[in-house]
């Protein structure tokens, strides 16, 4: 077998048939001397809704020394890339809107009518623009709920502020994408068409998108080292994986159940919807296709209830709890499984390989919610975390800072930008930076 005595290009892509793929970094792409190759450097927004029950969120102390609260313990694994932040304030507490418009926005300010609608441009997008000339596709806006762009969802105020993160200008609020179909395709190759026959088109073709670049991809392979080859091997499988679980809830939906409004390519279940956008997002960040993502595992106000962890009530009137311990329990539950389906996707971005290390050790992720007690929609105290390595940008995890003069949230957004080396004076409402490596309490 002739090995390749050159390497390959970072930004390798097969293309075939309307199909592309691009390839996860492989050692075939280290330069000739093998010199360090330095990673790039993702961003990601994990976002939870209605709050947290905050009794069962906030470590006690400060420092190294935290203890792990109930919500938390199922990140344990994952401690020494934590940093938990107390002491935050939102940067606009308009209720829900408020919450996830200004959550990557840092926006102080906000529409008044449903016709209203006024944020700024979120850090999303300003990363996505800054590394858009290096990734195909500059950011991906993900969600579990369907999109709303019009009419009111909180009090007198816009649905666009409940259903997204990312904002392209202050008067433009991007939709969040739903169906695994369709971000599968913007990834890897399109129909040619948004028009549902189209799509269902393809589907009866049963085309893979491995098929289309098949020729180019067995070519590629009689080239490689058998450790590259081994990379590539489970990198497709994965694609391939993706691309059957996809056609089978398609199946599902157009024969089980005609009857439901429901986007083309969304299971049904909960979990198998969840486990298909996550892993979207770990493709498109191991092939480099983007570095940025947001994503949103319920909008604010979602009803969606969990009866799977004994939680039959839905989550918004939960939320609202009157602090009556038993339900600020079931609130809680609530809150700790979505920290731990979390935490099962930090497990899949650790066992990634990525340059010198893994994908988790060059993320920088963002969870948390934009309001803290739910009951009074407080935007005090925010439960926010940073995980990740950073690509060596956050170099002091395992920690728990507690910031006085409650700063705002803007402060982080700013901070999280200088931290994946965007230059930026200001987001938001932000006055400052926040100091999360140099200290170990604030």
């Amino acid at each position: 077998m002739a090995f390749l005595s050159k390497s390959l290009p970072r930004r390798t892509m097969l293309k075939g048939a309307g199909a592309t793929l691009a390839l996860p970094f492989l050692d075939a792409m280290l330069p000739p001397m093998r010199a360090a190759v330095k990673a790039p450097p993702r961003f990601q927004a994990f976002y939870t809704p209605n709050g947290m029950a905050m009794e069962y969120w906030s470590p006690a102390a400060e420092g190294a020394k935290f203890e792990l609260t109930p919500i938390l313990e199922p990140l344990a694994g994952y401690r020494n890339q934590m940093i938990v932040m107390s002491g935050l304030k939102a940067s606009w507490n308009y209720i829900h809107a408020g919450a996830s418009g200004s959550f990557l926005t840092g926006t102080p300010r906000g529409g008044k009518t449903e016709i209203e609608i006024i944020a700024d441009v979120s850090i999303d997008q300003l990363i996505g623009r800054h590394y858009a000339k290096d990734t195909q596709v500059a950011s991906l806006e993900m969600s579990m709920d369907a999109p709303a762009n019009a009419g009111a969802c909180t009090g007198v105020l816009s649905c666009a502020y409940t259903h997204t993160l990312s904002w392209r200008s202050p008067t433009q609020p991007l939709p969040m994408e739903l169906n695994p179909r369709a971000v599968f395709e913007r990834l890897f190759g399109d129909s040619g068409s948004t028009d549902r026959a189209a799509r269902e088109k393809r589907l009866q073709q049963h085309k893979s998108i491995l098929d289309s670049v098949n020729d180019k991809l067995n070519g590629l392979r009689q080239e490689l080292g058998p450790g590259d080859q081994s990379k590539v091997g489970e990198f497709t499988d994965a694609v391939r994986d993706v691309e059957r679980r996809i056609q089978k809830a398609e199946e599902q939906i157009n024969i089980e159940l005609p009857t439901i409004e429901q986007p083309l390519g969304a299971p049904p279940v909960f979990e198998d919807h969840l486990a298909l956008m996550l892993e979207l997002q770990r493709l498109a960040l191991q092939s480099d296709l983007t570095r940025v993502v947001s994503f949103m595992i319920g909008k604010e106000q979602s009803a969606r209830p969990y009866p799977q962890i004994g939680v039959p009530e839905a989550h918004h009137p939960l939320s609202h709890h009157n602090n009556d311990p038993e339900l600020v329990a079931k609130m809680s539950k609530i809150n700790r499984y979505h920290a731990q389906l979390f935490a099962g996707y930090l497990g899949k971005l650790r066992a990634t390989p990525d340059g010198d290390g893994n994908l988790l050790d060059h993320m920088m992720i963002l969870y948390g919610s934009g309001i803290s007690n739910s009951n009074g929609h407080s935007g005090v105290n925010l439960p926010l975390l940073l995980m990740g390595g950073g690509a060596g940008r956050l170099k002091s995890g395992g920690r728990h800072i507690k910031f006085t003069g409650s700063p705002s949230q803007a402060n982080l957004l700013l901070t999280i930008m200088d931290k994946m080396d965007v230059p930026a004076e200001k987001v938001g409402g932000s006055t400052g930076k926040l100091p999360i490596d140099t200290l170990s309490e604030v």
